[in-house]
Order: C-alpha cells, then structure tokens, then sequence
C-alpha cells in the first residue's frame, strides 16, 4: 500500500491549509501526528483517515492505493 500525501497537500492547500500545523488544527491531531501524514512518514491510521475523509471529503481509498508488484520488487 501507497499513501499518497501529495493528494493530501493538494486538497488540504485548496482549503487554505498550507501547513501541516493547518492540518493538525482542521483534524483535530497532534502536530507530530500531522507532521508525518504532511511529510510522508507514515500512513494515516483508520481514525486519522476517517477525520481526513470528513475535514477533506478524501476516501480512505483515494489517500492509501495498492502498490503493483513491479512497484514492490523495485524499492
């Protein structure tokens, strides 16, 4: 599985959140926890995703994808 945090920025920055600070404010998380969704460093857990679906209308499906198995074998 894939995060895609680009996404993320991108729709977050659309609604004015230009800064993982912004992030952690509008769902209601730690900075930290903010901090790693913003920079890539970890995956959102179920209860981030689902505050990222209600604060940014992003599915669980669209921010997480599967990794081809070309994908897997190259990293």
């Amino acid at each position: 599985m894939m995060y895609d945090r680009a996404l993320l920025q991108a729709i977050a920055g659309g609604l004015g959140d230009q800064h993982y600070l912004d992030l952690a404010a509008r769902l209601r998380v730690a900075p930290a926890t903010a901090w790693r969704l913003w920079t890539g460093k970890t995956a959102p857990s179920v209860r981030v995703a689902a505050a990222v679906e209600a604060a940014y209308g992003l599915s669980p499906a669209q921010l997480i994808k599967p990794v081809a198995v070309s994908e897997r074998n190259a990293a």
